[in-house]
């Protein structure tokens, strides 16, 4: 695929892997519908992007847990370029509480987020989508495939994701459109400090060792060559592969060593 001229609306471009897509995409020619609630920084971004690279980006500030804004967000990708090619379902919160101490309102933010976001955005972007055969992008995680502790809500919401996707990449398979779900393994971003603590509030700091990990500028680069591409499913990292297949294959060994992993983290929740 050639991404000039291209229509992209991104979900939680404001920060991590949202808007290392953004500036990727940018570089190879599409024009932006960029969307979070950070409407200041949006902007500061689609003006960086149009002078780097003499695109096209817009704003619009949305919350993709209403309805309302994920419809007022594909119309103002049609006002504004009468088409879209591709919706990456990017948006996203994590947490960092275990099961038995998070209050429930904190499992339901995560996936009126992670999950109705999706469901949301690809309801209204879906029919210009048909019209162009263009591509329909879920940013999952390992976590969709492997349920993590101190995560219960974050792997629900994945998991929902990856079902969901699927289902919709089986119902389209005749119509030409793509439909592909990426699972970034651990990543260089803002997702770990802006995670949900047991009552809600953002922990406000990373529980790993965020050098260690991917930058999320990699994996943009990556996605999009799989949208190029139009693959199925991207599984980015090493670490993610293989813990897959051992959840496929020996799943009693994956939750032993899922588990000695997670009480390494920085003030582990499990010991």
């Amino acid at each position: 695929m050639d991404f000039k001229n291209k229509v992209i609306i991104i979900t939680g471009a404001s920060s991590g892997i949202g808007k290392a897509c953004a500036e990727e995409f940018a570089k190879r020619g599409a024009n932006l519908v960029l969307a979070a609630r950070q409407y200041v920084t949006l902007c500061e971004i689609t003006a960086e992007l149009e002078k780097n690279f003499g695109i096209k980006a817009i704003a619009v500030q949305a919350d993709v847990s209403k309805a309302e804004d994920c419809e007022f967000l594909v119309k103002q990708a049609l006002a504004t370029f009468n088409k879209v090619d591709i919706l990456v379902n990017n948006a996203g919160l994590s947490m960092r509480a275990l099961f038995n101490d998070v209050d429930l309102s904190v499992l339901k933010n995560l996936m009126d987020v992670n999950f109705w976001g999706t469901v949301y955005c690809t309801k209204y972007a879906l029919p210009e989508i048909l019209k162009t055969k263009g591509s329909v992008i879920g940013v999952s995680s390992i976590a969709g495939y492997r349920g993590l502790p101190g995560r219960t809500g974050y792997s629900a919401s994945k998991f929902a994701m990856n079902g969901f996707m699927e289902s919709l990449r089986t119902e389209l398979l005749k119509t030409g459109v793509h439909v592909m779900v990426a699972c970034p393994g651990f990543t260089t971003s803002n997702i770990r400090v802006a995670a949900l603590s047991k009552d809600g509030e953002a922990h406000g700091e990373t529980s790993m060792e965020e050098d260690k990990m991917m930058t999320a500028e990699a994996v943009a680069i990556l996605m999009a060559d799989g949208i190029a591409s139009r693959k199925r499913t991207m599984v980015i990292t090493g670490q993610g592969k293989l813990t897959v297949w051992l959840n496929k294959l020996l799943p009693a060994l994956a939750d032993k060593l899922v588990f000695n992993h997670f009480t390494k983290e920085k003030n582990a929740l499990i010991k």
